[in-house]
Formats: structure tokens, C-alpha cells, sequence
């Protein structure tokens, strides 16, 4: 028995002491292990445990990166208010009432802005510096700088702002598009508090506000209030994927649902506007909705397409000979998966281009050709186009 309880203590000891020198080189030689496994060809430690170790504790880096590239804006608007101006004189006032009339006050936006290039373009948001009689942008720095505006585009609610200043931090763009779940955070300038710095992650892509928009928005849970809007949504990196630009507040009985304008639809704006002033997009003159799908239609259940309600007259698709209550399933050569992607899709496309559309009219397949126009502000689409 004695040979025996002697091997099982000295096996006891071999554990302990093996134990805390695997603690040890654990604490201060992580990787140790790894390497051993990938020089002996062992398989490495599991995925799970990797990605726990290389996930930041802290973003203060990708803050770093991108934080001097988000600028402050104060625009300055003349606003017109009707009121009812009131006589001095008791016995007038009596006998006349008052008169309607109209002053002007002054009015300043709060809004945020991101350079994106070292020549002093910044992106902004339309609605920041709509009507601005005068805009000033506070750089990370403590510069001021007095801004002009380029050019703008409503439709994706995006402004391109020019500074006349050197050494500008110009931020980094994101070449990958952001997935849900991705971390990211909202830099800009909320509430007038300057540089703060919000977190959460993207909550869906692909989010369509408007239908009759051709435009799509990252949807994140990053809180975005007043006077974030124009500034920037970075990836963990502290890279650009978006312009921030909306927030759905308590009022509609909403929390944690901020929308931001994809950085490659920013971009595209930005290169146009700084190119030709405004925003070129191809246009066929027609309302979509969604396929309906019913037992008896013949349509699959998962049906793809767009459903036309509406053809304005002189536009491209009348003069084409698309009716309402066509289905739209290709243009060109590419399937049309819903209304939105139809959208997206014209607008891409050249004004003055021929495009080869096919669909089902009554069950019925047709092809047409139609050559697209300049898309009209959407004021003017609203009110229909005449010949």
C-alpha cells in the first residue's frame, strides 16, 4: 500500500506543479501556446476563444483615427414668421384690431460634418444647411473656418461643403459594407456638447425610407440626436461606412432605431457633386409596388418583380407603352427582385440610355425598349410631368 499512496502523491505534485507553470507562461506568454501547436502541427485553439481574445476592450483607437475628421456646424438661417402686429395707440387697437405681418428672425442649426478630402470637401447633411445664409464649421482643432456650399442633393438628404484650410485630418473610407451586428459608432456634435462619441451596432442594411426613393440606409441602435446628423458612423476601426442622418425618436414610441446614408452612396454623391454640381440619375417615370400573390394568380409564392402603379405621362415609360398594372421582371439583363432594386437599378443608369425591359402584362409576357431621362426633382415627379 505504501508504493502505492508514495506514486499517487508524486503524481499529485507532477499535477500542481504542471498546473501552475501552464498559469504562468499562460500570464506572461499568451501566445506560447499557439505557437507550439502551429511549430508541433497540432490544431490551434478553438475559433471561439481566439475571437474572444481579439475583440477590444476599449475603441478609443478607432475614436482616435476617425474623431478629427468630424467637424462642427453652425448655419445660420433667416426664418419668416407671420404675426399679428398691434397698434400702440388703445383707441385704434379698439376700433382695428390687429394687422397681419411678416418679420425675419434669425435662426441657428446645429449639425456635424465629416472631410473626406485634404482639399476641404466635407459631407453634411442637406437638411443642416438648407436656406443657410451663413455656415461655419469648427474643426477638431479650435479652427474656424467660414464654409461654401458645393452643391446638394434632397433625395439622399447629403450637402457637399467646401473649407478653405490646410493640414485637414481626411477620414478613411470603409471598402467593406457593413453587416448586422457589426459594432459601430456615431461620432458628432449632439446637443451643441462638441465631440461625443456614441456605440451600438447595425441593426439591418438595405432599410428604404422613402418608395419612391431610389435610396437605401444603414439602420444602427448608435444614439443619434440632434446635431449628430451629417456626422460620421464609424466601423471599430474608426473607417467611414456612413453618413448620419435620421433618427426615429420616443415620439413615434421608437428607441435605438438612427439611420445613416451608406459611405459608397455618399461617396457617389460627393464625386458627382464636386464633378457637375448635382446629382445625375437615370429615370423611367413610373410608381412601383410589391407583386401581389394570390392562390389564383399562377405566380410563385416568393414572386419577384415590380408591380406598376402609375405612368406619368411623357415620360420615358409612356412613351414606351408600360401601362399600370404591368409586372416589371427584368431590366436589361438582370432580374428585378422588388420595387426598391428597380429603383436603385434606373437610377445607376445613364439618362439618354436604351434599356430593354421585360415583364407580364394579364399573364402575358411583353418586351419594350425605353430610353431613360434625367430623373426631375421630386417636387416635379409629384406633380406629374407634361409632354
Amino acid at each position: 500500500m505504501k508504493p502505492a499512496a508514495g506514486t499517487l502523491a508524486f503524481l499529485a505534485r507532477c499535477v500542481v506543479v504542471g498546473l501552475a507553470l501552464a498559469f504562468v507562461v499562460g500570464l506572461f506568454w499568451p501566445g506560447l501556446g499557439n505557437r507550439l501547436r502551429h511549430r508541433l502541427g497540432l490544431p490551434g485553439a478553438p475559433a471561439a476563444a481566439t475571437q474572444a481574445r481579439t475583440t477590444p476592450m476599449s475603441y478609443a483607437n478607432a475614436v482616435g483615427a476617425a474623431a478629427p475628421s468630424v467637424v462642427n456646424i453652425y448655419a445660420d438661417k433667416i426664418v419668416n414668421e407671420r404675426a399679428i402686429k398691434m397698434y400702440d395707440n388703445p383707441i385704434l387697437q379698439q376700433l382695428l384690431g390687429g394687422t397681419l405681418t411678416t418679420y425675419a428672425r434669425r435662426e441657428q442649426t446645429l449639425g456635424s460634418g465629416v472631410i473626406v478630402s485634404s482639399k476641404g470637401y466635407v459631407l453634411t447633411n442637406f437638411h443642416v444647411i438648407s436656406q443657410a445664409t451663413d455656415i461655419q464649421v469648427l474643426l477638431y482643432d479650435g479652427r474656424v473656418a467660414k464654409a461654401t456650399v458645393i452643391g446638394s442633393d434632397e433625395e439622399t438628404d447629403l450637402a457637399v461643403l467646401k473649407i478653405n484650410a490646410g493640414n485637414l485630418p481626411v477620414i478613411q473610407l470603409a471598402e467593406q459594407k457593413p453587416r448586422p451586428g457589426d459594432v459601430v459608432l456615431a461620432i458628432g456634435n449632439p446637443l451643441g456638447l462638441n465631440q461625443t462619441v456614441t456605440m451600438g451596432i447595425v441593426s439591418a442594411v438595405g432599410r428604404q425610407l422613402n418608395t419612391s426613393s431610389a435610396e437605401d440606409f444603414i439602420q444602427t441602435d448608435a444614439a443619434i440626436n440632434l446635431g449628430n446628423s451629417g456626422g460620421a458612423l464609424v466601423n471599430a476601426e474608426g473607417r467611414l461606412v456612413g453618413i448620419n442622418t435620421l433618427l426615429i425618436g420616443k415620439a413615434a414610441n421608437a428607441e435605438g432605431i438612427g439611420f445613416a446614408i451608406p459611405v459608397n452612396t455618399a461617396k457617389k454623391v460627393l464625386d458627382q457633386i464636386v464633378t457637375t454640381g448635382h446629382v445625375v440619375r437615370g429615370w423611367l417615370g413610373a410608381d412601383y409596388t410589391f407583386v401581389p400573390v394570390a392562390a389564383n394568380s399562377g405566380l410563385p409564392a416568393a414572386a419577384r418583380g415590380a408591380l406598376v402603379t402609375d405612368v406619368y405621362p411623357g415620360s420615358p415609360a409612356a412613351l414606351a407603352g408600360i401601362q399600370p398594372r404591368d409586372i416589371l421582371l427584368r431590366i436589361g439583363d438582370t432580374n428585378i427582385r422588388d420595387p426598391a432594386d428597380l429603383r436603385r437599378r434606373e437610377a445607376a443608369i445613364k439618362p439618354g440610355t436604351k434599356v430593354h425591359l421585360s415583364g407580364l402584362r394579364n399573364g402575358t409576357p411583353f418586351h419594350v425598349e425605353a430610353t431613360l431621362a434625367e430623373r426631375p426633382p421630386a417636387s416635379a415627379e409629384a406633380g406629374g410631368m407634361e409632354p
